[in-house]
């Protein structure tokens, strides 16, 4: 099985097309085994990405047993985190923790965290103001590239693609987002205007999208979200049978666009409902 890779936005760099999400069993405390053997199942079945935040939990600790375990994976994973302070100091804070938890010396990926206001924004632009630090922290070499995460307010989201020198975006994709304005008919086509990798959230919608609806199982919305003009999509697992149907969903493909299409039509009537993690309209 193979799973295809795709450009890091502009950069000379190759990411497989799903990564390996810091929900699931990695947003947990005390459960280092299981979360060990779902990073070692994504390692063994060639996924290369690997989503973190020091929101979640106990990731970037199960992460570091892994990768000071196992110096030889770090040529071949690319390892984000991200950092949700608004200033300067903050931030850079964050960014000390999350190497030295994860035993390593650079990100590839680090992320300004779940931008939801306009204050927010404001906050991180000015003088002191985060994004100072991730700018720094590229300079120098700290990290590889930097980006921005939303799935509050997509206008806000597509603001900061638009204003600040950013190499990627994490934004929702999923059916109900499709059907709805925003994030995937602004914010993604902005990004890719300017040449960012955007990588792809919410697939499952937190695992609420799953069951109730005829057709609509984690296979097919992880091929929904390729069939999207993503970089990679993220999901996380909570077990190695869940990374492997991650791996064979990547490796089946995109789905058609007919089949895309069905799915938008089905979670169309309830998409504002369904888009749950959205701020109030």
């Amino acid at each position: 099985m193979t799973i295809p890779t795709a450009p890091f936005g502009d950069k000379d760099m190759q990411v497989t097309r799903v990564g390996l999400g810091g929900e699931g069993v990695l947003r947990t405390h005390g459960r280092s085994d299981e979360a060990q053997a779902v990073i070692e199942a994504a390692l063994q079945m060639g996924i290369s990405y690997y989503d973190s935040a020091p929101a979640y939990a106990g990731s970037q600790g199960y992460y570091g047993q892994v990768w000071t375990r196992r110096p030889d994976a770090r040529d071949r994973m690319f390892q984000t985190s991200k950092s949700a302070s608004r200033d300067k100091a903050g931030a850079l804070a964050d960014l000390r923790h999350s190497l030295s938890t994860m035993g390593l010396d650079r990100l590839d990926l680090w992320q300004i965290h779940d931008l939801r206001t306009e204050a927010e924004f404001q906050a991180i632009e000015a003088p002191g103001g985060a994004l100072e630090a991730f700018v720094q922290a590229r300079d120098q070499g700290l990290v590889k590239h930097i980006g921005v995460t939303g799935h509050h307010d997509p206008y806000l989201l597509t603001k900061a693609v638009l204003s600040w020198p950013l190499d990627a975006v994490l934004l929702p994709v999923n059916p109900a987002e499709a059907a709805l304005p925003g994030f995937m008919d602004e914010t993604l086509p902005m990004a890719r205007e300017k040449g960012l990798a955007i990588i792809g959230m919410k697939l499952l919608g937190g695992g609420h999208y799953l069951g109730p609806r005829e057709g609509v199982e984690a296979e097919s919305l992880i091929r929904f979200a390729l069939a999207q003009p993503v970089t990679t999509v993220v999901v996380g697992c909570s077990s190695p049978a869940e990374v492997g149907a991650l791996a064979r969903a990547a490796a089946q493909g995109p789905l058609p666009p007919e089949e895309a299409e069905r799915l938008t039509d089905l979670f169309r009537p309830q998409s504002r409902h369904l888009a749950f993690y959205r701020g109030r309209p």
